[in-house]
């Protein structure tokens, strides 16, 4: 079989079948084409800016900008902020984490967005892509671009909602607007939408070898995929709502029902994190246990669609990669936990800058 060699930002080559250019499956596509806490993502040696972090991509005149809208977290290649978002009646008092757009201003990162199937189904997503775009070009120490989005869907939601994704992106030319008191002029003139999830583990995909499952666990969503020796089995994939905010809500009821007491969301989610909490023993207990209970539904949804640890390794990435590494029953050396959170915007940036050079733009 003839192949063909794609270069990744990651120091390493993946060899695909070049046939997969035959195919109009989009996630084919893909492959072929390639409160305010936060925190900056994990990233490679030698992808160093000037400003620390992971590089920015520049494709011609122009920067590509990759950006994760998950419900938890908006995720960027160096950036994380949860995706709450309040709107406020004057301007603030501290600028930290607030933007000024279209005559208004927002307070942005307390909290998390609830549940849409549709992503454009309100401004949300369009407000916390600008603050995307304004935390990279800060990190530049630039105030003014062009820029190419590269987002995600979920895996089955790609072909229905693609389009209506990228012009909800596309709905202005020129944007101008303030993060945190810094005035950033930006022109959006292009928009690619990939796979969720799938972005996250082509680096991986050189190990890939024999039959493989994909589980993007999400705060909304888990997204299940099976790769067969590096290609994804597009007619096996599946997106469920069994995402952690499911987990978190479960954690939540369990110290009601059982202790009577009402937990902030914030606890749950450091002992979902980092495996512990500064709490009391017995309301850690609780949360341990409501949390691996979670964990084990996680693997009873696998094995629905035939999850077998015994023919298949398992690579699991998202927000829900810690609390599986934390709580979750499995064999260690059969499953590979994707631990950056930001894997996905970076391999959206990579599947972009891949598109456009196929399409010679």
């Amino acid at each position: 079989m003839v192949s063909c060699r794609i270069r990744f930002f990651y120091s390493l080559s993946v060899q695909l079948p070049c046939n997969i250019h035959a195919t109009t499956n989009p996630l084919k596509k893909a492959i072929m084409v390639s409160g305010s806490r936060d925190s900056d993502c994990i990233s490679e040696p030698n992808t160093i800016s000037i400003y620390g972090g992971y590089r920015m991509k520049r494709y011609n005149n122009f920067l590509i900008v990759g950006i994760d809208h998950g419900y938890g977290n908006i995720k960027t290649a160096n950036t994380v902020t949860p995706t709450g978002i309040t709107k406020l009646d004057a301007a603030p008092t501290f600028t930290k984490n607030t933007l000024y757009y279209d005559g208004s201003y927002y307070l942005i990162g307390e909290g998390h967005k609830e549940y849409l199937t549709d992503k454009w189904e309100d401004n949300d997503n369009y407000l916390f892509t600008l603050m995307g775009i304004a935390r990279e070009l800060k990190r530049e120490g630039i105030t003014s671009a062009d820029v190419h989005l590269a987002v995600g869907l979920p895996l089955t939601w790609v072909n229905r909602q693609r389009e209506d994704f990228r012009k909800y992106m596309l709905q202005r030319e020129s944007v101008d607007f303030k993060y945190e008191d810094k005035l950033y002029s930006v022109r959006i003139i292009g928009c690619s939408v990939f796979p969720q999830g799938y972005a996250a583990v082509v680096p991986n995909l050189k190990e890939m070898s024999g039959l493989n499952m994909l589980a993007d666990i999400g705060n909304g969503t888990v997204n299940i995929m099976k790769i067969s020796n590096r290609k994804p089995i597009t007619t096996q994939s599946y997106t469920e709502k069994m995402g952690v905010n499911q987990c978190v809500k479960a954690a939540s009821n369990a110290m009601m029902n059982k202790l009577g007491v009402t937990i902030d969301e914030t606890i749950i989610q450091s002992m979902i994190r980092y495996g512990k909490a500064d709490i009391d023993n017995e309301y850690a207990e609780v949360l341990r246990q409501a949390i691996s209970e979670y964990a084990d539904s996680i693997f009873s949804l696998l094995r629905k669609y035939e999850y077998n640890p015994k023919l298949m390794r398992l690579y699991i990435t998202g927000g829900g990669g810690k609390l599986i590494q934390n709580f979750g029953t499995y064999e260690h050396d059969r499953v590979t936990i994707i631990e950056d959170i930001c894997a996905s915007a970076k391999g959206y940036e990579e599947f972009a800058v891949a598109q456009l050079r196929r399409e010679g733009k």
